[in-house]
């Protein structure tokens, strides 16, 4: 089981609000996008690109590296501003979010960028891939492990591809692949419980014979906990529902359904740095 310090949580936080400030001036500066959902997953990715992946920027098709598969693509605010703090490539181009002919396009798209496994739009489709990738994987008999991360939305959970696509990771007991859902509780039309209802979504996946685990998405110690225990469960795959704040770092945002997929203007951006501005200090003397 993997254990942190203090001062390795201290320094995810940190990095984790660099991440969310990247989020908020590539989308003032592309004036579209989505800014709930990205801010509410920063802590995850900076989680996983910073503690937990196998993987190297130098070489990002490198044969061993987990791979990380994006479902839910509008969130690409959040994976760009990682992969670019990682140093997939310059953190400048973050810049060019959603412009003609820029790498870093709405959803993302697997050749535009080194780091990218899989190209997103349509919702679902996420889980059949990584399903697809470990499948593979098991009939090559591929030595050492290595993981397959599939990241999703809960409005994604209202496509029937995936359960569809539970169904089958189920019956393989396609242990690699830990699957993280992002239990924000809202989608684009409003909160996902008054939209289509998912719970209790723990016990209708259990049912799938998966293992699942319930964390707070924003406190590292309990996502380095999740992912170690995924990885030492063996008969049956890893569902991880990660409860978070949309719109986290940002009071203004958070928990507010009409910025699922809206971009701060440039004065609501001035107002939302300023206060990640507020709380990387209060992070900096261990009051966050």
């Amino acid at each position: 089981m993997q254990s942190i310090t203090d001062v390795e949580v201290k320094a995810l936080e940190l990095r984790a609000e660099d991440i969310r400030e990247s989020i908020i001036k590539m989308l003032v500066e592309a004036g579209s996008g989505h800014t709930a959902g990205p801010l509410g997953m920063a802590d995850i990715f900076t989680c996983l690109y910073f503690r937990l992946l196998n993987h190297n920027p130098r070489h990002p098709n490198w044969i061993q590296r987990d791979r990380v598969i994006l479902s839910n693509g509008h969130i690409a605010p959040v994976l760009y501003a990682t992969l670019a703090h990682s140093g997939y490539f310059p953190v400048p181009e973050l810049k060019s979010l959603r412009r003609f002919k820029s790498r870093l396009q709405g959803h993302p798209h697997r050749e535009a960028l080194p780091g990218l496994e899989t190209t997103s739009g349509p919702l679902g489709c996420g889980l059949s891939q990584a399903i697809g990738m470990a499948l593979m994987d098991r009939l090559e008999n591929h030595k050492p492990d290595r993981y397959f991360y599939c990241l999703m939305g809960d409005g994604e959970m209202n496509e029937g591809q995936i359960w569809e696509s539970l169904l089958h990771l189920g019956k393989y007991k396609l242990h690699k692949v830990i699957s993280i859902i992002d239990r924000n509780t809202i989608q684009i039309d409003g909160f996902t419980e008054d939209v289509l209802p998912l719970e209790s979504l723990k016990d209708k996946l259990e049912a799938f014979n998966l293992h699942v685990i319930e964390i707070n998405g924003h406190d590292m110690r309990d996502i380095v906990r999740a992912v170690g225990t995924a990885k030492s469960i063996l008969d049956r795959p890893t569902v991880i529902i990660a409860h978070t704040i949309p719109g986290k770092g940002v009071e203004e945002f958070e928990a507010d359904y009409t910025w699922h997929g809206k971009p701060p203007t440039e004065e609501e951006g001035k107002m939302a740095l300023k206060e990640l501005r507020s709380l990387r200090g209060k992070v900096l003397h261990g009051e966050a």
